[in-house]
């Protein structure tokens, strides 16, 4: 029989993963299981060497440490307000490419499952961008469930 122990929630402070994240507590709560969730800060790419500053003199190194104190913040504020107190529950703040460090985290964890949340994107965004959910699903060794985005929260 397929157990749940532990179960893995991304989320990007969206409100399509906050509904992913009710879906995780609602299991976390049916299986008694711990929830771990986990948001991955993302570096972003500018024209220049490593460590230089760019040529408009932007250096993207403190902006980077503000938007990780802001994510670690806003992790422990969702997590105080969306998940159940009576709920074995922590969060994790990684750096790097969001696919890689979910599923990375998911087999360091050994987790049995992952929730996550789909954006309903379209057209060129997903073109562009791609499905973080999608390739999660693509790469994770452990079950992923799926949680569609709410009709008013879709994006075109």
């Amino acid at each position: 029989m397929f157990t749940i122990k532990k179960i893995l929630c991304p989320t990007d402070f969206s409100e399509p993963s906050y509904v992913g994240l009710k879906t995780a507590n609602d299991l976390a709560a049916h299986f008694s299981a711990e929830l771990i969730l986990v948001h991955v800060v993302t570096p972003f790419h500018y024209p220049g060497p490593p460590g230089a500053v760019g040529t408009l003199g932007f250096n993207p190194a403190p902006y980077f440490e503000e938007m990780v104190e802001a994510s670690e913040k806003s992790l422990t504020e969702v997590a105080r307000n969306k998940i159940s107190p009576d709920l074995s529950a922590r969060t994790t703040l990684l750096k790097g490419n969001a696919v890689d460090q979910i599923v990375n985290l998911a087999q360091s964890e050994k987790v049995d499952m992952i929730v996550t949340a789909t954006h309903g994107w379209t057209g060129w965004r997903r073109f562009i961008s791609g499905s973080v959910a999608e390739r999660v699903v693509r790469h994770a060794t452990c079950p992923v469930l799926t949680v569609p985005a709410p009709e008013g929260a879709q994006e075109e």
